[in-house]
């Protein structure tokens, strides 16, 4: 974990102090319970089932969806903290499917459920058919794995959100936003917290993790040079959904305290402490064909080509931000993490609207890209979508 923190800019877990100040009661929380993580077998997903299996619980069943990653998790926990005397299992079920279902109505019940499945990339904004998948995934599932949550007595739900659900420029972040609607409009029937995140390090599909994969196929790295991200380390995601699920009131959000000024990072400043990290020097290309065009000449010297570009894709925000003026904080509970106290408030006109119109829009069989959009635009006063023709999938 040094060698992601320093290539963050940090040289510290950043909830340590936090951790170690409620270890006792997260360690006996856990110990007395049961547990499902859906969605366990993505980055997060297995970082905060790691954190729960480390502190023994009574069981622990993870869903996901990926076989293979779910194979690793497994055999990443064995081979670093081994057994536990708690029933350990992973099922590969959609927790959209009615198999999920049979499950849950099958199960003795859960103390927590945690929900980390999500479709993450705003790339996926591109087609009508992602964007609808990105619905029932981030909104949809969502609604129905807390509402049999509360059908089966759990003491708390936990969801994950973005920090792009703050001030949303883009439809996963607006999703996302929406997705906390919802969770509002049923925290009366079972106790909710969720957390907004930074940048996973490396996590699957993030251009950090891009960066192993392209070094490893002897390819070039590109980033946007003017687009400002925080970043956290898996173990840290891990950390914080686990205090929000367990130390989170009713409808808490957590966030991590980061600073502007000095945790704010570029990707293409990134880009450049990664290859210095691998023993390269960077190489600015003024192209995509140079970039590609001079790994073999620019390896043998021990650098590397790069190409930085200006965003102008759509939904791409220039930077990250937590919250917004119209929420209310505790900055003091912890030392770093911040909480959102939100009320159970949300349009509950709109979020039928919204069901209504999904609906009727598969039953039909069609809808366009831009349907979804205004839909989007009428349940979220402050959505600011931003549209520009180019998506990430014509990048490098």
């Amino acid at each position: 974990m040094d060698a992601i923190l320093n290539l963050i800019g940090r040289d510290a877990d950043l909830f340590a102090a936090d951790i170690a100040s409620h270890e006792q009661e997260l360690t006996e929380l856990v110990q007395g319970s049961r547990f499902l993580v859906i969605g366990g077998a993505g980055s997060i997903g297995q970082a905060v089932t790691k954190e729960i299996f480390a502190r023994c619980p009574k069981l622990l069943h993870v869903v996901d969806i990926s076989e293979n990653n779910m194979v690793e998790l497994v055999r990443d926990i064995r081979s670093s903290l081994g057994y536990i005397e708690g029933e350990f299992a992973t099922f590969a079920i959609d927790a959209g499917s009615d198999i999920f279902d049979a499950f849950i109505a099958n199960r003795p019940g859960y103390d927590y459920v945690l929900n980390l499945s999500a479709l993450k990339h705003v790339r996926s904004e591109k087609d009508p058919y992602t964007l609808m998948r990105m619905i029932d995934v981030n909104i949809f599932n969502t609604d129905k794995t807390m509402r049999q949550a509360a059908t089966t007595g759990a003491r708390k739900y936990f969801c994950v959100s973005t920090d792009k659900a703050a001030n949303p420029v883009n439809m996963m972040g607006a999703s996302k936003r929406i997705m906390e609607y919802f969770l509002m409009r049923r925290s009366v029937e079972v106790p909710v917290s969720t957390a907004r995140f930074a940048n996973v390090a490396f996590s699957d599909g993030s251009l950090l993790y891009g960066f192993n994969r392209r070094m490893e196929k002897d390819q070039p790295l590109s980033a946007p040079s003017d687009v400002r991200r925080y970043f956290v380390t898996p173990k840290e995601s891990g950390e914080l959904c686990l205090m929000s699920a367990l130390l989170g009131e009713n409808r808490d959000l957590f966030f991590p305290k980061l600073d502007p000024t000095e945790n704010l990072l570029t990707f293409s400043e990134i880009a450049v402490r990664y290859l210095a990290s691998r023993g390269y020097e960077a190489v600015e290309c003024a192209s995509e064909d140079e970039a590609r065009a001079r790994v073999g000449e620019l390896k043998a010297q021990r650098k590397w080509p790069v190409y930085f570009f200006k965003s102008d894709t759509t939904g791409e925000k220039d930077f990250e931000e937590f919250y917004t003026e119209h929420e209310s904080l505790d900055m003091d509970r912890f030392n770093s993490i911040g909480v959102i106290k939100n009320k159970p408030e949300y349009d509950a006109a709109a979020l039928t609207r919204f069901e209504d119109t999904i609906r009727a829009m598969r039953r039909r069989g069609a809808w366009t890209r831009q349907e979804l959009i205004d839909l989007f635009n009428a349940t979220i006063p402050e959505f600011a979508h931003k549209e520009t023709g180019k998506f990430l999938d014509g990048r490098i």
